[in-house]
């Protein structure tokens, strides 16, 4: 595989428009067994694949040597449909999480997501097998989040403590309420799109990740 490709993938609503990233073969950690699907920000915001935050996490699994697919909901880029208020865009996500363990038999599956994609990632996680989890600046007052109070897998919770549309203050009692493991990570100078403050969060994130995995 080379090491980005655009890829189409069936979905409910049409084709999905996504971008394969393949894991560094010298990465330290060895990412072998795992694959990765990332989220993006909310549609109707200007929230697309190619979305900062959601590049720099495909850098964080990539040099940590895991094979990574990003993609756009539906409706939005080349993807097929219409926006569906959070609805068919988990869909999506297990349609594009199937495809990518189907072309990776015996992969174990991880995902991430950023705002708006991190409701997605926590909406999806109840109805796939999914070894740990990202979620990044989680609006966790408009969305959904483990209603039984549980996630099913390790979660690593990223806050920008100068988030501006995310109440860090309010997220923060919420995680610790959950009856999971739950990593938590606060970076005291991020915004919610994490301005100036990517390669903190590529750095420290991707300590957390290495260390989160290795004890799985």
């Amino acid at each position: 595989m080379s090491k980005k490709m655009q890829v189409a993938i069936a979905g409910a609503a049409g084709h999905i428009e996504a971008v394969l990233e393949a894991g560094q073969a010298d990465a330290t950690f060895s990412g072998g067994d795992y694959v990765a699907v990332i989220c993006h920000p909310h549609p109707l915001y200007g929230g697309t694949m190619d979305n900062k935050v959601v590049t720099t996490l495909a850098r964080v699994y990539r040099e940590l040597g895991i094979t990574s697919l990003r993609f756009n909901f539906r409706g939005v880029g080349a993807s097929e449909g219409e926006h569906d208020e959070a609805r068919g865009e988990v869909d999506d996500l297990c349609r594009v999480s199937e495809w990518l363990l189907a072309q990776y038999p015996g992969s174990q599956l991880l995902l991430a997501g950023f705002s708006f994609g991190s409701a997605i990632v926590a909406a999806a996680s109840e109805r796939l097998a999914v070894a740990q989890m990202i979620l990044i600046a989680p609006p966790v007052m408009r969305y959904s989040y483990a209603p039984t109070g549980v996630f099913t897998c390790p979660v690593i919770a990223v806050l920008g403590e100068q988030d501006e549309l995310v109440e860090t203050a309010s997220v923060l009692p919420w995680l610790e309420s959950l009856d999971s493991p739950v990593s938590t990570m606060v970076i005291p100078e991020a915004s919610h799109f994490f301005h100036g403050q990517l390669n903190t969060l590529r750095e420290k994130l991707g300590a957390a990740l290495s260390r989160s995995l290795g004890a799985l």
